[in-house]
């Protein structure tokens, strides 16, 4: 075997261990089924593992979805999204607010299905997150959703059950906020990938 073929070999399998070790699949049990989303540690270290003090202590265990934004609420405003938003905990659950990785940092963009934090100012976010229908360019660094224009922290993406995300985002709702917020009954790790 020559040298490049041994070398492309052991690339591939130092590649395969690396994403073995550091892409996960978790899933997010509702009442209307399952989320199952694939976060990414290695572009978004500190979002993710912030997301993970949160699912290994149980809290978003009884949170909520509980917040939609669809074409007619959003009708409204400049600048329109379309997400599903959840990880309300108690006050007591919630840790201390982390450094925003942005997009253009990570470049993880939010387009279909990326799951996201939430946050007011820079620095902000804590335990709340949010899913993308459709693409939502102005959620990424430089667009014009927060006023900051740094955008939100991206760190990974449904890769099924989007049709349960639209599910939630139908349901009826008073200025955003649902009428009757979905149950997260657990979030737990699923597999990791090979």
């Amino acid at each position: 075997m020559n040298k490049l073929a041994c070398l492309t070999l052991i690339l591939y399998f130092t590649f395969s261990f690396v994403n073995a070790q550091t892409e996960k699949r978790y899933k997010i049990s509702t009442v209307f089924g399952s989320i199952i989303i694939e976060l990414y540690p290695e572009k978004a270290p500190g979002t993710v593992a912030n997301f993970l003090k949160y699912v290994s202590s149980g809290a978003y265990e009884n949170s909520s979805f509980f917040r939609v934004c669809t074409p007619e609420n959003e009708s409204q405003r400049d600048i329109k999204i379309q997400v599903i938003q959840g990880g309300n905990v108690t006050e007591e659950q919630l840790l201390p607010p982390i450094p925003i990785e942005t997009t253009r940092t990570t470049g993880i963009l939010h387009e279909h299905g990326t799951i996201s934090m939430a946050r007011l100012g820079p620095d902000s976010a804590q335990s709340s997150f949010f899913i993308c229908l459709g693409d939502q360019p102005e959620l990424d660094y430089g667009g014009k959703r927060n006023p900051d224009g740094q955008g939100f922290a991206a760190f990974g993406k449904v890769v099924e059950g989007i049709d349960v995300v639209k599910q939630i985002q139908g349901l009826e709702n008073k200025e955003q906020y649902l009428l009757e917020p979905v149950l997260i009954q657990e979030i737990r790790l699923l597999k990791q990938i090979h």
